[in-house]
């Protein structure tokens, strides 16, 4: 899976990546089409804990949520955050290596506010983790620091790099410019305001390669869900509240031909 991954940072176009929670919503990606999935340290907080995304998942539950995602996604490859469990170099290829076996085909690897941790980091991974997609986010008090550290993550062994909080065509295109070759990913936060949002064709010739989406699904599920428990808590019932019809909810899950895991098949929700 993780060639398919490598595969998606050679193309000529970009790969919208969306967060799943669980194996739900992670059928529900497969079957809208999608080619990889993203599982984020704020969507496992969230549903796993209901705290908010300030380090809250460790790296054993993002490793644990992973592990029941894999018959749901049918051989499309799965991201993962790596933030917590990546302190130091042997830490952090323990802890790739618990991802790999969660059945992780890919990280984002925080790199924090030491740079040259960040860099011994990467290297570890690539010499001894390679079978894991290494994409390094690099953050930075300027556009400047953001591109070095881009530069010094891609040299250590990065299979790709995303610049934190670089999303308008002008930061975008220097990127491009100072590191030639290397593929991009941008993260679409879900809080980012301002920016125009650029097209597929803008971010593919700024050599942006995958877009990752963490919480666009988790939003979504949480609103209907509130609106469901208020119209239960108002009418007594959700007759007005848009659902998916109960017979889908079966086939997704398997219930309609007796089986335990999900049907990769196309199905209308």
């Amino acid at each position: 899976m993780v060639e398919s991954l490598r595969a998606m940072l050679v193309a000529d176009h970009v790969t919208h990546v969306p967060g799943v929670f669980d194996p739900a919503s992670a059928a529900l990606a497969v079957r809208a089409g999608h080619r990889a999935v993203h599982l984020s340290e704020a969507a496992v907080a969230a549903t796993m804990l209901g705290r908010p995304d300030l380090r809250a998942a460790s790296a054993t539950q993002i490793a644990d949520r992973a592990s029941v995602l894999g018959p749901a996604l049918g051989g499309v490859p799965l991201l993962a955050d790596a933030g917590t469990g990546y302190d130091s170099p042997q830490d952090a290829v323990w802890t790739a290596l618990a991802y790999q076996r969660a059945g992780i085909s890919g990280v984002r690897l925080v790199d924090g506010r030491h740079a040259s941790l960040a860099r011994a980091r990467i290297a570890a991974l690539a010499e001894q983790v390679p079978e894991v997609l290494l994409i390094a986010q690099a953050g930075g008090s300027s556009l400047a620091e953001t591109i070095e550290r881009c530069r010094a993550y891609a040299a250590a062994g990065a299979d790709a790099v995303l610049p934190a909080g670089v999303r308008e065509a002008g930061d975008l295109g220097r990127v491009r410019a100072e590191l030639p070759g290397v593929p991009l990913v941008i993260d679409r936060s879900e809080a980012a305001t301002g920016a125009r949002r650029l097209s597929d064709t803008e971010l593919a010739g700024l050599g942006v390669r995958l877009v990752l989406h963490p919480l666009d699904a988790v939003l979504a599920a949480l609103r209907a869900a509130s609106l469901a428990y208020r119209s239960i808590a108002a009418k007594g019932h959700t007759a007005e509240v848009d659902q998916m019809p109960l017979a889908v909810l079966a086939t997704l899950t398997g219930q309609s031909d007796g089986s335990t895991a999900p049907r990769i098949g196309k199905i209308d929700t």
